[in-house]
């Protein structure tokens, strides 16, 4: 079978983890293109991976003789656009998370996908991970019973750049980071969040209120068939990148997640020393890569992938009550957000 041809649009951390993966990892695909518009960064790139297009917009990578399929690595606020270009222009389509800054505009990307009949994948890269995956299937086999209490952490090194933090560009931390533990949750109780009632604090880095943000939230959920959920997320975690699940059933309970990251204990007399999982390339790296991989056989298979589009709005509409909480400082119902 040919090689599916792969552009990625937007060349920034993870634009160019994806891009060097499909340039060097997949029999199955090749990458012939990429867009940015920062032509220092596309010569960077041309450097390291060799004969690929370069492109300083996307207009012209979609352009590209015989494409098949995008990757979407663009700031959250242009993905709507970029999105909705590469719909109508017939390519197949993955989508970093979240899909948008709001509801109305994911839905106008999801119809667009849906009017041109093309795949469409967003980027929750814990469902490919060896240990959530593993967690689902004890679930689905019943080994714990019915769930009906989850909990969710996520807790960053550090935090990002005010910029990055400013919620018109990249959602906030509720939305930005807490998009994952609200797929994560929808996934493994297997149901859906009724309400939410969150609180927040910005005590590690309190200049994060110059743009509206927080380093701190906790989101309390209640969900559709009565189970109960916590989601925490924070930049705070100044130890290492801790990232946990605890999922309690009717019979029992999983939890998932560690925090040493090299199988080595060093014991002396000051105690017992280990190091600690340092960011999340080091956690979720495998997890990363395996959904391209996922998105390219779902492409040469004619499959739907495991992350639909419905599973992508529904985390985002978590994210937005959840944020609404915490302006409003009130219980906010996930099914009266529909048009943010």
């Amino acid at each position: 079978m040919a090689k599916l041809h792969i552009g990625v649009v937007g060349l920034g951390r993870m634009g160019q983890v994806y891009a060097k993966h499909v340039a060097t990892q997949l029999s199955t695909a090749k990458l012939v293109a990429v867009a940015d518009p920062r032509e220092d960064v596309l010569k960077a790139f041309s450097g390291d991976v060799g004969d690929v297009a370069s492109y300083r917009s996307h207009h012209d990578l979609l352009a590209h003789p015989g494409l098949h399929g995008v990757i979407v690595s663009t700031p959250t606020s242009t993905h709507r656009q970029v999105v909705i270009d590469a719909a109508q222009a017939g390519k197949q389509i993955f989508c970093e998370k979240p899909t948008a800054l709001t509801l109305k505009a994911t839905d106008e990307m999801l119809e667009a996908v849906a009017k041109a009949g093309v795949l469409f994948q967003v980027g929750f890269m814990r469902r490919f991970d060896a240990a959530y995956r593993s967690a689902y299937e004890q679930i689905e086999a019943g080994v714990i019973g019915e769930p009906n209490l989850i909990k969710s952490v996520g807790r960053d090194a550090g935090r990002t750049s005010l910029e990055y933090a400013n919620p018109a560009i990249s959602g906030g931390l509720i939305i930005d980071m807490g998009i994952h533990d609200f797929d994560i949750v929808r996934w493994l109780m297997r149901d859906d969040v009724e309400r939410v009632h969150t609180e927040v604090a910005s005590l590690a880095y309190p200049e994060l209120q110059q743009v509206g943000d927080v380093d701190s939230a906790l989101v309390n959920l209640r969900f559709k068939r009565g189970g109960l959920g916590n989601v925490e997320v924070s930049r705070t975690g100044v130890y290492g990148y801790d990232i946990q699940c605890e999922i309690v059933g009717s019979k029992g309970a999983i939890k998932v997640g560690y925090l040493q990251h090299t199988p080595i204990t060093i014991l002396t007399k000051d105690g017992a020393h280990h190091d600690i999982v340092p960011h999340f390339p080091q956690r979720f790296g495998a997890a990363y890569t395996r959904q391209i991989e996922h998105f390219v056989d779902c492409l040469q298979g004619g499959r739907e992938p495991i992350v639909t589009p419905a599973d992508a709005r529904a985390a985002l509409q978590i994210g937005i009550a959840a944020t609404r909480s915490q302006h409003e400082g009130r219980v906010v119902l996930v099914d009266d957000v529909q048009s943010d």
